[in-house]
């Protein structure tokens, strides 16, 4: 049996009726509303919450024959910057990198621009990943064809630093990353033996490499939350199937929360549950439902216990936020369809849900 943590995930131009996702694909406007993003036939839509709580759309973006790959970051200032991987005109299955950015809820975006390619030009060599300083400035992660991290980064008075290669070898296709508390920009990736981190040290910089932390993971599995403290906290399954928590800012070695309910990839968030800052965790389970659990945020200690909701569906990609109010919000793909959602209960005990709707 292939040890997982060498298996790469499915490229990124698969079919358009299975888009893939990456990063914060559902984002709320500093009113409060909600936009939900999804690559769909060469381009990306768009749907938006309207004041009464309904959905409209979905609204084309553009992007002029898009992979079925986005991914999508959001910044403290609400912009929602979408990168994308379009295929070039130079052939041999080669794609560049693009982007575009929403300044308001439910206003057009810019014009797709490209971006390149970590190896100036190539085949698909990994899936962006996307995150946004405290300043708002871009910072898009891929990996490149020798099997490290690049990124590419906004510069402050407008355009884009060259492509800056930070090293490393034999890295998890689907990386993530994340902004801390400090507005600094990380990211995270498994490796054959263990798990890589980059972080920046100073704002604008370069984010550093650091020494590869031996464990056993499940590549694909990658999520990452920014805690109360500021920190952030990676969860990912380990090969024993296992959900672990690390967070070397907090000296939190790979903890184990539980058992995991599926094989697939974690989505997390924070949210208020009965008054008190918790982490939440979703995964498909085995069994085709979506699953959640929640703890403490920061106390890894109290472990975690799962609870389904929903119908069994066939693949689920799953989106967690928080609304104003500090409320969870969960949003599911399903196949090509639109997606469907779900909050969490008002002035209920625990962590309750509404009934899931689509917002198509």
């Amino acid at each position: 049996m292939a040890n997982r943590s060498q298996a790469p995930t499915a490229p990124s131009h698969g079919s358009s009726t299975a888009p893939l996702l990456q990063g914060a694909w559902l984002t709320r406007g500093a009113e409060g509303r909600f936009s939900a993003y999804l690559p769909r036939d060469g381009e990306v839509v768009r749907w938006t919450e309207q004041p009464d709580g309904s959905w409209s759309g979905p609204v084309s973006l553009g992007g002029d024959g898009l992979t079925p790959f986005l991914a999508v970051g959001q910044g403290a200032d609400r912009y929602v910057h979408l990168v994308g991987l379009r295929p070039t005109d130079s052939g041999d299955d080669h794609v560049e990198l693009v982007h575009s950015v929403q300044f308001q809820t439910g206003r057009p975006a810019v014009a797709w621009r490209s971006i390149g390619h970590s190896n100036g030009k190539g085949p698909w060599t990994g899936n962006p990943a996307v995150a946004v300083d405290g300043q708002g400035r871009v910072y898009a992660f891929m990996r490149n064809g020798g099997g490290g991290l690049s990124v590419r980064a906004q510069k402050d008075a407008g355009g884009w630093h060259p492509w800056w290669d930070l090293m490393g070898s034999k890295t998890d296709p689907s990386p993530v990353a994340v902004t801390n508390g400090s507005g600094f920009v990380e990211l995270y990736s498994s490796h054959a033996k263990g798990l890589v981190r980059y972080v920046q040290r100073e704002s604008g910089a370069k984010p550093i490499r650091e020494e590869l932390l031996p464990a056993s993971v499940t590549m694909g599995t990658l999520a990452a939350t920014t805690g109360p403290s500021g920190h952030v906290t990676l969860f990912y399954l380990d090969l024993d199937g296992q959900v672990r928590a690390w967070s070397p800012e907090r000296s939190l070695e790979p903890t184990v929360l539980g058992k995991a309910v599926g094989t697939g990839r974690l989505a997390a968030t924070r949210c208020l549950i009965d008054g008190f800052d918790c982490t939440v965790l979703a995964q498909q389970s085995a069994d085709g439902r979506l699953a959640l659990a929640a703890y403490p945020s920061e106390q890894e200690t109290e472990g975690i216990h799962w609870s389904e909701t929903g119908e069994r569906h066939g693949e689920l990609a799953t989106v967690l936020t928080r609304g104003l109010d500090g409320r969870l919000v969960a949003m599911a793909r399903i196949g090509a369809g639109a997606p469907i959602t779900t909050r969490q209960k008002a002035a209920a005990e625990g962590l309750l849900l509404e009934g899931w709707r689509s917002i198509g």
